[in-house]
């Protein structure tokens, strides 16, 4: 056996001993957040997601996704992506008043829930959006990592899961990466277990609705027989309260 399939099997058991744990310690909080996104689906509330940095890969994968929720709206700002500007991008998460910005035009509401995707969850975007969300009476779901955060300078005077209604924990370590084991330096794992979590959340949420007779607005693939026009209806509901599907 050659020493770069050692090395695979072994980084491939750790991320799923890392998963594994993530659905284990979650289950119950993944149980409430289901009840929570069903609840505004039944009420036509909207679900809103948002993030910085990579954490915008998890909003990426919340909204027009084959599969995925019609009625998710991304809370975004393009300062946010360090695609746009690496630097940019960390100045503009650690600056106080932008999740007052992003939010100013979504019109939250107690039938809404917001996501936050925040690993670290100490810098004030992220903390700040819940805060606000709260203060609103929208319930705040955080997916972050508990002992990330406790590591972490504290930005903001608190933490996102401080602040949240439920946690989802994603069991990141501080600085995320991942390998080797005993002095990890690459494979970051927030992306992997932040998206897990997601898909749990979704499977529920389907087996929820389903016991309950409730209708799931949920997209289609453009690209299987019907999908276009499957979609479509959905486009018509809610193209005029989302404005990211135009």
């Amino acid at each position: 056996m050659t020493t770069d399939t050692v090395t695979g099997s072994d980084y491939g058991n750790l991320v799923r001993t890392h998963l594994t744990r993530v659905e284990q310690h979650n289950a119950a909080a993944l149980d409430d957040v289901a009840e929570l996104v069903l609840a505004a689906v039944q009420a036509d509330g909207t679900i809103l997601t948002a993030g910085a940095g990579h954490s915008l890969a998890a909003v990426a994968e919340t909204f027009y996704r084959a599969g995925g929720l019609a009625c998710v709206r991304p809370i975004y700002h393009p300062e946010l992506l360090p695609m746009h500007g690496a630097i940019s991008s960390t100045a503009a998460e650690r600056r106080t008043g932008l999740a007052n910005e992003v939010l100013r035009d979504a019109g939250l509401a107690p039938h809404d829930v917001l996501f936050v995707f925040s690993t670290s969850g100490v810098n004030p975007y992220p903390v700040e959006l819940a805060i606000e969300a709260a203060d609103a009476g929208c319930p705040v779901v955080a997916v972050t990592s508990v002992t990330a955060s406790a590591s972490a300078p504290r930005r903001a005077g608190t933490t996102l899961a401080e602040v949240a209604t439920v946690v989802l924990d994603n069991l990141v370590p501080p600085g995320d990466s991942t390998y080797p084991a005993d002095a990890p330096v690459t494979a970051a794992v927030s992306t992997l277990a932040t998206t897990f979590l997601w898909n749990l959340l979704m499977v529920r949420l389907v087996d929820k609705a389903a016991d309950q007779g409730v209708d799931l607005p949920l997209w289609r693939s453009a690209n299987v027989e019907g999908g276009d026009a499957a979609n479509a209806d959905l486009l018509r509901r809610y193209q005029n309260r989302i404005p990211q599907l135009g």
